[in-house]
């Protein structure tokens, strides 16, 4: 049964492995950039690879193994108590792994006189499943009870925690239960021992009682000195050299004695085995889902810090920036360090679109990748959250699995611009971020076509405020909920100075910008100041601006000037709906 079990979840975890590893060199998502076939990305993934082995890089490569995966260097800047976890949990299961898990191949074959119940192994076997169960402990106190802000929780962290702490708490039952046992006591007698007479058993017995835990429904203490004296004779002649003290198993002994009330029970109802098979099937079920889980970051992470070490975007392959990508999206440990940092993070807050927040649009890329639908609204949700993405790339620097999350969000945009609705609703970023991308990778024509698909779709819900026999000021409206659609009046502070349109990027880059934007940005104050406000409405600078905040930063007079913009556009959309 047990190597059924094993081979069955080795074989589903080598398939998920290599379904894994294959979509990164199969799947793509984004519009910007070529698009590459298998065999040119695998080509590409080797000469890249070779030519790192024989440059200066690769020592970059030693420095990730050692800094970023050995010594988790990112997860320390970021936060040394959630490194402390990240570092319990590695290195604790890892050890329990090649000293417990693979004892017979491992530890067996590094120490002869290597035997499961005796110290050192004895000792730190349960020493590595406790740095584990504290680390879980961490974690849980992370996720569910300190909450840090803009933390999200989801299915797959529900997951990662539990297996672990089935894992490993059952993995600590089952010693202390074995502890208490008097069968296993006496299946230890018959197969070591070799006692025949009744006497020495049971002066064994009451020591092993007395002094190592064990549960016995035939004796019980206190029990005569000269019987434990030769209890302790026979124990020296036959189970010493294989048996250190059950004290030295810490957590399992804090176990036998929590157990102690229902030891007899659990021994009567062959407890050791049910545990036994609720251990391995949690440890064997760990190992097929890995590859489909949360945890496969234990595998990608490392291999994207590298991956980030060694490219360089100005001259590594685009058909291996790709394959990085998709193989980016499985590295997410969704620790939200990027939320946390996110300069949207506020807009958040205020929105509530999860989608906003970095970790958040991650999960929608790899379902996005893995060609799943998302419904009209989640559509719109994940298009506002790629596009007030202000792209300062905190997100990145913060990441500690090393993704390139500033990348990811450039070379999705167009994909989402291009799938879904206009974003009437979305009216800072169709500019400052595409705005950089067309001296990099869009093309002129590509990056006008949401402008002008969002433009038409307001101008067509727009006609009665466009009307010029309608008269009615947008500051004199109100939306559903009765604020006024102009909530800032700082434009009559305006004295004209010109400042706004001096600094502004979107008037300097042409040569005749009042023919191009209908009014400047110091005309649209003048003629918000005047009560002109369906005038100002009707400029194209509403739509073009850029929200980089230039002229409101720049203004001698603190208008708002960036937001009144904003709000414009805002007002429009609202009274379109």
């Amino acid at each position: 049964m047990f190597n059924f079990l094993l081979f069955t979840a080795l074989i589903i975890f080598l398939l998920g492995l290599a379904f894994k590893v294959s979509n990164w060199f199969i799947k793509k998502f984004g519009d910007v950039g070529p698009t590459f076939t298998v065999s040119q990305r695998l080509r590409s993934a080797v000469n890249g690879m070779v030519r790192v082995f024989f440059s200066a890089k690769l020592l970059l490569v030693f420095k990730a193994l050692l800094v970023d995966v050995l010594l988790q260097g990112r997860v320390f800047k970021e936060d040394a108590l959630r490194w402390l976890a990240h570092m319990l949990i590695f290195y604790g299961f890892m050890l329990l792994l090649l000293m417990h898990a693979l004892d017979s191949i491992v530890t067996e074959t590094l120490f002869n006189d290597y035997y499961a119940t005796l110290n050192p192994f004895f000792f730190l076997r349960d020493l590595f499943g406790a740095m584990v169960l504290g680390g879980v402990g961490m974690a849980i106190f992370r996720r569910y009870l300190s909450k840090p802000r803009r933390l999200r929780t989801g299915p797959r962290d529900h997951y990662a925690i539990i297996i672990l702490a089935v894992i490993m708490l059952s993995g600590i039952g089952l010693l202390g239960l074995k502890i208490t046992s008097h069968s296993e006591f006496m299946i230890m007698v018959e197969d070591y021992a070799g006692l025949d007479d009744e006497e020495e058993i049971q002066a064994l017995e009451a020591l092993w009682v007395n002094d190592y835990g064990v549960i016995s429904p035939n004796i019980q203490p206190p029990f005569d000195q000269d019987l434990l004296s030769n209890g302790r004779e026979v124990h020296e002649a036959g189970c010493l050299d294989c048996h250190a003290p059950a004290q030295w198993a810490f957590t399992g002994y804090a176990t036998a004695r929590i157990i102690k009330p229902i030891a007899l029970r659990l021994d009567q109802i062959d407890g050791i085995t049910i545990l036994w098979y609720i251990h391995f099937i949690a440890c064997f079920a760990g190992l097929a889902y890995l590859p489909f889980s949360k945890m496969f970051h234990i595998i990608c992470a490392p291999l994207s810090l590298i991956a980030n070490r060694v490219m360089d975007p100005g001259d590594s392959a685009p058909a291996n920036i790709l394959t990085r990508q998709i193989m980016e999206l499985d590295a997410c440990t969704h620790c939200g360090s990027c939320n946390l940092h996110c300069s949207a993070g506020m807009i958040y807050e205020a929105l509530g679109n999860e989608y906003i927040l970095p970790s958040e649009k991650i999960s929608y890329l790899k379902k996005m990748v893995y060609g799943k639908q998302l419904d009209a609204g989640q559509l719109a949700a994940i298009q506002e959250g790629v596009h007030l993405c202000t792209n300062c790339d905190r997100c990145t620097v913060r990441c500690p699995s090393g993704i390139q999350l500033k990348e990811l969000w450039y070379t999705v945009r167009e994909e989402l611009l291009a799938s879904g609705p206009p974003l009437v609703s979305v009216l800072t970023p169709f500019s400052f971020a595409r705005g950089i991308m067309v001296q990099e990778k869009l093309k002129a024509a590509v990056y006008s076509l949401p402008i002008e698909k969002a433009k038409q779709t307001v101008a067509g819900r727009f006609a009665e405020l466009m009307n010029p026999n309608a008269a009615i000021p947008l500051n004199a409206r109100s939306s559903p909920d009765r604020r006024p659609l102009l909530r800032d009046h700082t434009f009559s502070h305006c004295f004209s100075c010109q400042t706004c349109t001096t600094v502004c990027p979107v008037v300097a880059n042409y040569d005749t910008p009042e023919q191009v934007l209908g009014l400047l940005p110091h005309q649209i104050m003048c003629c918000l100041g005047l009560g002109l406000t369906e005038m100002a409405a009707g400029a194209k600078m509403i739509w073009d601006c850029l929200t980089c905040y230039q002229c409101q930063e720049n203004c001698p007079q603190q208008v708002e000037v960036c937001d009144l913009l904003y709000d414009l556009k805002n007002a429009a959309a609202t009274l379109s709906g």
